[in-house]
């Protein structure tokens, strides 16, 4: 097959269509704080053009495989969708996070792999949950919009900070959401457990629990004290093309992630006992409000995975207008769990989820040494940042971490194009540090070849 003879000895990697240059939204239309975040060379103007990254990407843009696009079905697109959202400025440094296999617009494999499902998601990653090994992926590091698979960052943000049993009261705030907008159905006044609100959120997507979890997580500061934390958390994990600008994932300006940083927050949840537990539940019940003379009623998950996948430990759906189509899910088979992410999917010939189902086939039948690539540590990324680097929400001692996998140490291209950056902007930020923190070295181990339309939500 054609697909098959593309394949080389190295993984493969395939740019989808650029970004025309004219589309760039400058970082001044974001919040100082934002664009800071999001670019480096904001912080230092001499840090623009450092030589090794401008190096790294240049070859790297040079050298990739053009000839194998990511499969996608023989589809239309719909009609009436909005113009995909600006990105940031592409930073080759970034794009590079987790190895070089992963800096690519387009498919990047394992040699020898069967070729991967055609679905239409944009972009998309399959990792291992435990390892930490990424198994391939469409565009990992390409900016999304995220809908509400952002409520696993706020999940991974609060979650640990609240006691689920804790009851709490419904603001009228917390029911300020776009209008037609995924709701549970708070009402003002209602008295509800915060496990309540997260089953609200995860099943039924609701906005509501949103605002009502990031008020109560965000404590005096309510819901933008929480945005900010979340922000902070993807930083720490080391998601640092993620950017929230709402706790529910309703579109905001400036709002987004990627594939690869939805992969290491859905570690963190998956690490979390409760969220295990809650993803999992088919339905539950909202309970009456008898003061306020309103009646309980059932609600669904409206992760299908959960009831159709042998092995599903759950996800998130998503979907507003100008994101389409998000997802996250996981799965176990055969001691090995795998996650994942796909971002900008429609719905037609097949649904997010099914998308998700597809690529989880796909990723179950690679080897389990199968790699393009790794999801970081968050406790390397803590360990090795310096005393500048935005502080995290730490979560309590009986709430483990998922275990991570020995390391195999950075590239060779990556630790050069690293170094000569960090010279330059380590005074200035903190963010690049991540490339060029010594990593423990690892046993090398042979890689064989592969056998064988709702509202807003």
């Amino acid at each position: 097959m054609a697909v098959a003879a593309a394949f080389s000895a190295a993984a493969v990697m395939v740019p989808l269509t650029a970004t025309p240059a004219s589309a760039v939204t400058p970082h001044s239309a974001l919040d100082p704080a934002s664009a800071a975040a999001l670019d480096p060379a904001a912080l230092n103007p001499a840090a623009r053009k450092p030589a090794g990254v401008a190096a790294r990407g240049t070859a790297s843009r040079e050298t990739a495989k053009a000839d194998v696009p990511c499969p996608k079905p023989k589809v239309k697109p719909p009609t009436g969708r909005p113009p995909r959202p600006v990105p940031p400025p592409d930073d080759p440094a970034l794009r590079a996070v987790g190895g070089d296999a992963l800096a690519t617009s387009g498919l990047t494999v394992p040699p020898g792999s069967p070729a991967p499902p055609a679905i239409t998601a944009t972009t998309w990653l399959v990792a291992d949950l435990d390892t930490g090994e990424v198994l391939g992926g469409c565009g990992p590091h390409v900016y999304q919009t995220p809908a509400s698979v952002q409520k696993l960052l706020l999940a991974a943000t609060v979650m640990p900070k609240l006691n689920p049993k804790q009851p709490m009261t419904v603001a009228a705030s917390d029911l300020d959401i776009e209008p037609g907008s995924s709701a549970v159905g708070l009402v003002t006044g209602g008295r509800y457990s915060i496990a309540t609100l997260w089953l609200g959120l995860i099943l039924n997507s609701g906005n509501d629990a949103a605002n009502a979890l990031a008020r109560l997580g965000g404590g005096s500061g309510g819901v933008p004290a929480t945005v900010a934390s979340m922000n902070a958390e993807a930083k720490r994990l080391g998601a640092f093309q993620t950017h929230a600008v709402t706790p529910s994932g309703l579109d905001g300006e400036g709002q987004f992630t990627s594939a690869y940083d939805l992969a290491l927050i859905a570690r963190v949840c998956f690490g979390l006992p409760d969220f295990r537990n809650y993803a999992l539940v088919r339905s539950a019940k909202m309970p009456a409000q008898k003061k306020l003379k309103k009646g309980g009623f059932q609600f669904q998950n409206e992760n299908r995975l959960i009831f159709n996948y042998k092995g599903a430990l759950g996800g998130k759906t998503g979907f507003t207008k100008l994101a389409r189509h998000s997802y996250v899910g996981a799965a176990q088979r055969n001691g090995r769990r795998l996650v994942v992410t796909l971002l900008g999917a429609e719905a037609s010939p097949i649904r997010g989820w099914q998308q998700g189902a597809a690529l989880l086939d796909w990723g179950f039948k690679l080897p389990k040494d199968a790699s393009v690539g790794k999801l970081v540590d968050p406790e390397t990324v803590t360990t090795e940042s310096t005393e500048n680097a935005p502080a995290a929400v730490p979560a309590p001692a009986d709430q483990p971490r998922p275990a991570a996998a020995p390391d195999r140490g950075p590239s060779r291209t990556l630790m050069v194009a690293a170094a000569a950056a960090v010279a330059v902007v380590l005074a200035a930020t903190p963010l690049l540090l991540l490339l060029t923190s010594r990593r423990r070295q690892r046993a090398r181990r042979r890689r064989p070849s592969a056998q064988t339309y709702p509202g807003p939500s």
